[in-house]
């Protein structure tokens, strides 16, 4: 467990200046070499509303950045009993939005950032209620940042953009940034101490909802389905597939297991044993998410939209024979090309909303990725935003993602709604940031930890079509959750230890 703040060792700012700003306001500083993002991420562990998203992926286009804010100067929370905290944070951003792109820094310049749970999805349709939710989470936690640090792995540099937000008359905006990039430089570097994190204490969530023991290594590990009950809504989920009612419904289990520790250090447990390129972690005070995701929901560039779902899994056995089995296995398999397939046209359709015709097109298809526990065939799908439309309305036409709710996807999630017993919350939701200047990039939130009253939620789950197996489903979930529950038993051992 972190103790207090990180020093950083003091070094030059290379350049701090407002002649990188394509505006002409905004404050840009370079450090080289770069800091340790680790390190910053400590250091500022204090801060309102941290957010750090994270690449570890050896992959040069998906790993090469990331970014860490803190102190946004507005910030957005709504229950899902009132979604519309999503559209008060879209009017709020256009009010920002016609900052240009640098092209010569990181892609993210100062923004929204955070993120958005699965049960936003009843802000764009009309689905039936979780029939349990515990936690209460809301449906948006976004800020608007208006200072960015950013690390490019590739280059081995830092960049610190401070954008002089909420202030738009041009000298004010001016004079805020430099002061915001003072600030930040000395928060940095000063060797005052910052103030402790202080973690928000509430009081610990009792489980109305179906609770299940189902290990006896991890007694506290709870599962609102046991094996049979799981088991039962796969062939549920089966029955309205040989109904015609869907083609797919992708089903969870919830697994809860108490904490009481440092979140932020089980989040760099959790990144240390599953490199991942959407990596995200945010502090919004009474409730944190931990995110180790390998899926880019949508990522939008220079008016270009690309979405990679991942369909199709098997797990990673680390022997190299069978190892090599379950990929060729994985890559010949009708089923989950099948499945991959769907999700890829479910996600031409709902680009196809906001998109310009004729623009939309698949730019890979049932590609081979693998990760430390898993491996998993991924497509991507790509388009350009028709004039008129920016991030947000993407959003609205395209939430939540297809790969993690089924097709076609409103009969899907209703069906989620009647078989899980449980709101999903974060988990299949989204985190990431939407620039000032559009640029954006959010992933699905899988393979994710939410630490909130006393309790830490790891759901996981799989699509379900006509070829499901029922046992082999429930065995994948607990592929997908491997990782998430060696983290947290590494984590604890440490603490364990560290307390001897």
């Amino acid at each position: 467990m972190n103790d207090g703040p990180v020093q950083l060792t003091p070094r030059d700012v290379v350049d701090a200046t407002a002649d990188r700003s394509p505006d002409g306001i905004a404050q840009v500083a370079l450090i080289e070499p770069a800091l340790d993002a680790t390190a910053v991420r400590r250091r500022l562990a204090g801060r309102e509303k941290l957010c750090s998203l994270d690449s570890a992926s050896p992959d040069a286009e998906r790993g090469r950045y990331s970014f860490l804010c803190c102190d946004p100067f507005e910030w957005f929370e709504s229950p899902i009993d009132d979604p519309t905290g999503f559209d008060r944070l879209a009017e709020a951003w256009r009010k920002y939005a016609a900052v240009p792109h640098a092209n010569d820094l990181p892609p993210f310049q100062g923004g929204a950032a955070g993120a958005l749970s699965y049960d936003l999805a009843h802000r764009f349709e009309r689905l039936p209620r979780p029939r349990f939710d515990d936690f209460a989470l809301p449906v948006v936690a976004m800020g608007l940042y208006d200072v960015v640090i950013a690390f490019d792995r590739l280059a081995n540099r830092t960049w610190i953009v401070s954008q002089g937000f909420p202030e738009t008359e041009p000298s004010r905006r001016r004079d805020r940034a430099k002061a915001r990039m003072d600030e930040t430089i000395r928060l940095l570097f000063d060797e005052s101490d910052l103030p402790a994190k202080r973690l928000d204490r509430t009081p610990r969530v009792g489980l109305s909802s179906p609770s299940f023991a189902i290990d006896p290594r991890m007694p506290e590990l709870r599962s609102d389905f046991d094996e049979a009950g799981y088991i039962a809504a796969v062939e549920r989920a089966r029955e309205y597939v040989f109904a015609g009612d869907i083609f797919q419904v992708n089903l969870s289990q919830r697994l809860t297991h108490s904490f009481d520790g440092d979140p932020l250090g089980l989040y760099e447990t959790l990144c240390e044993a599953n490199p991942a390129p959407f990596a995200a972690y945010l502090d919004a005070g009474e409730f944190q998410i931990l995110s180790a995701s390998p899926e880019r929901f949508l990522q939008v560039q220079n008016g270009w939209v690309e979405t990679r779902p991942i369909k199709g899994t098997r797990r990673r056995l680390h022997r190299e024979p069978a190892d090599l089995y379950l990929r060729d296995d994985l890559v010949t398999s009708a089923k989950d090309r099948a499945e991959n397939v769907m999700i890829v046209d479910l996600m031409r359709n709902d680009l196809s909303r906001v998109c310009l015709p004729q623009s939309v097109r698949v730019t890979a298809l049932c590609k081979l990725e693998t990760y430390q526990y898993v491996q998993h065939l991924v497509s991507a799908v790509e388009g350009r935003l028709s004039p008129g439309n920016d991030p947000w309305t993407l959003l609205a036409a395209s939430f939540p993602g297809g790969s993690i709710t089924g097709a076609p996807k409103v009969r899907a999630m209703e069906i989620v709604a009647e078989l899980e017993p449980t709101a999903r919350g974060f988990y299949c939701g989204s985190a990431g940031y939407v620039g000032f200047d559009g640029w954006s990039d959010l992933s699905i939130l899988i393979r994710t930890l939410t630490a909130a009253g006393g309790q830490l939620q790891l759901p996981a789950g799989g699509g379900i079509t006509a070829g499901s197996d029922p046992h082999r489903e429930y065995e994948e979930t607990w592929h997908k959750a491997r990782g998430l529950l060696q983290a947290i038993r590494v984590h604890a051992a440490g603490l364990n230890q560290g307390s001897l």
